[in-house]
């Protein structure tokens, strides 16, 4: 079966469905990223402070005490969880769009691994390898990239005609 840029040719009303679902999951996947730098300044010491707790830094302006074990297993479940089925629709409706090979499986596959390093290196952080705080944040930042470009492409080829493809 041939799905590469199928995309084109599904009906309007399938087209408006998968353009309705990545809009509003775009708008989850973004504010979560803003809770993101509200919580942890968007850096990695600011990643190992929202994790470890500050209660040593006499200059700390907001007091943050070291998450439980509970909550680092509550977090890393919930968002290991969330975050694959996320990627599989996403990677799911990638797939019918018309994009080089290797670029597409790259964008289907990457974010999988990026879920992992990302949540999973919070639990490691958290279990006090400090340097996998950089492991979090390089691999944030590929997840997001991929989560972008993903998008992009899917909602400009839903936004062309059959005719084009």
């Amino acid at each position: 079966m041939q799905i590469n840029g199928l995309i084109y040719s599904l009906p309007k009303e399938v087209k408006w469905l998968i353009g309705a679902f990545i809009i509003v999951l775009s708008i989850g996947f973004y504010s979560g990223l803003l809770f993101v730098g509200e919580t942890s300044s968007a850096n990695p010491n600011g990643i190992e402070e929202q994790y470890l707790g500050n209660e040593t830094d006499e200059d700390a302006t907001v007091m943050k005490f070291k998450k439980s074990e509970q909550e680092m297993l509550t977090l890393v479940h919930n968002h290991i969880l969330s975050m694959s089925v996320i990627f599989f629709l996403v990677g799911g409706i990638l797939s019918m769009t018309k994009l080089n090979k290797k670029l597409k499986l790259f964008l289907m596959i990457e974010p999988f691994l990026s879920v992992v390093l990302t949540f999973g290196g919070l639990y490691l952080l958290w279990k006090n390898m400090l340097w996998m705080k950089y492991i979090v944040m390089l691999s944030g930042i590929l997840m997001t990239l991929t989560f972008t470009v993903s998008v992009i492409v899917i909602m400009s080829q839903l936004l062309q005609s059959s005719t084009k493809n």
